[in-house]
């Protein structure tokens, strides 16, 4: 089951029903969490001085002069 399946499934239920499956989402969100498996969040500037950008990169691509 793909995740697009379960919208589609969730869209065609009615709003009582919704805000069910939200809350069992978010129980279920919880139950994970209290199993030892807290949620993943991403942390800015781990990835810093890993990217190095080259002195030329505004300078206009050989393979596009033809174009220019």
């Amino acid at each position: 089951m793909t995740d697009l399946d379960i919208y589609i499934k969730l869209a065609a239920l009615p709003e009582e029903m919704k805000i069910e499956v939200d809350n069992f989402v978010d129980y279920l969100k919880s139950k994970s969490v209290a199993k030892g498996n807290p949620e993943k969040h991403r942390k800015a500037g781990l990835a810093k001085g890993l990217i190095k950008m080259k002195e030329d990169f505004e300078e206009p691509l050989d393979d596009f002069k033809e174009y220019m």
